[in-house]
């Protein structure tokens, strides 16, 4: 077959597929709302999609507009149009297992809860968000922003989690206030940045923003240059994804490998579709990490030799 993805939406009656056919086809089931493009999204993609060229496999995606409508519609992918499903940072319960089509193998990247029989695939949050900020400290940056993810989302509180342990493993902690919880949109940061900016007016700046994502961290740029500011002189900034927006703004970021995590989700995938045919079981571990990688960037400078404070 072609090496085309396809987006459809789901059909309530489809003809089932004979058990025994395969379609050589996969799934993408993902949330694509919102006017911002999601260069996670593309990123991780890409690889599913070479991953899927390379594996003989057409790719089909199925839009969500929440995790809500899982319950529902991921039964009525599974209809036979398709021999297996990836989910993309699907925010489901533990219990999901209950109701995802037994006949269809799925795997996840990015869950935020495990789910019995789904092999996830993830990059190590914590590691990468403990090593950056780390490296921050030791150049000699003493305030550090926070701009994180949302509470509950598993990957934002791994990078949290990172940012304290560092602060921990140095000896002291970060300033009050410089967790500041937003979301992994660009106007979203840039709006919460802000809001926060308000907040501490007539303190001194912070001397690095590192944000939960490369699209927080150019929407924290654009709050910082309304205001006149120079970065890295007056201000560095970090993201964490290494997206292909972060590479043409030369960003500071922590890579993670989502091209390498949407072509393994496929060898996965395949793997377990494999076995599924032939009535085994797959030796996959239900867990598996993939390290993440710093990457200097324009963004990022020693402290500055000036006090600066907010206006």
């Amino acid at each position: 077959m072609k090496d085309v993805a396809t987006v459809l939406k789901p059909r309530k009656s489809h003809a089932a597929a004979p058990a025994h056919r395969r379609m050589n086809t996969l799934g993408v089931a993902a949330t694509l709302v919102g006017n911002e493009p999601n260069p996670y999204f593309l990123e991780v993609f890409n690889g599913i999609v070479r991953g899927a060229a390379a594996a003989g496999q057409a790719t089909t995606v199925f839009p969500l507009g929440s995790w809500d409508d899982a319950r529902e519609r991921i039964p009525a992918f599974c209809d036979g149009r398709i021999d297996g499903l990836v989910m993309l940072a699907p925010l489901l319960p533990p219990d999901a297992a209950d109701w995802l089509p037994e006949r269809t193998p799925v795997v996840s990247v990015h869950a935020n809860h495990a789910i019995p029989g789904v092999v996830n695939l993830e990059s190590d949050d914590e590691a990468g968000a403990f090593e950056m900020v780390s490296r921050l400290i030791q150049r000699g940056h003493r305030r550090i922003l926070h701009v994180a993810g949302p509470e509950g989302a598993l990957g934002a509180e791994r990078r949290v989690q990172g940012y304290r342990r560092a602060h921990a493993a140095a000896g002291f902690l970060p300033p009050p206030d410089h967790v500041l919880r937003a979301g992994f949109g660009a106007e979203d940061c840039r709006r919460a940045l802000e809001a926060w900016l308000r907040r501490h007016c007539g303190d001194e700046w912070p001397e690095v923003i590192f944000a939960v994502s490369d699209a927080a961290a150019l929407g924290c740029i654009d709050a910082l240059l309304a205001r006149g500011l120079r970065m890295p002189a007056d201000v560095s900034v970090i993201g964490f994804d290494d997206s292909l927006l972060a590479r043409a703004a030369r960003l500071a970021t922590v890579r993670q490998p989502l091209r390498d995590l949407g072509r393994r989700a496929v060898e996965v995938l395949v793997e377990c579709i494999d076995a599924r045919s032939r009535a085994a079981t797959s030796r996959r571990p239900k867990n598996i990490v993939l390290p993440t990688e710093l990457v200097p960037g324009a963004t990022l400078a020693a402290p500055r030799a000036h006090s600066l404070t907010i206006a």
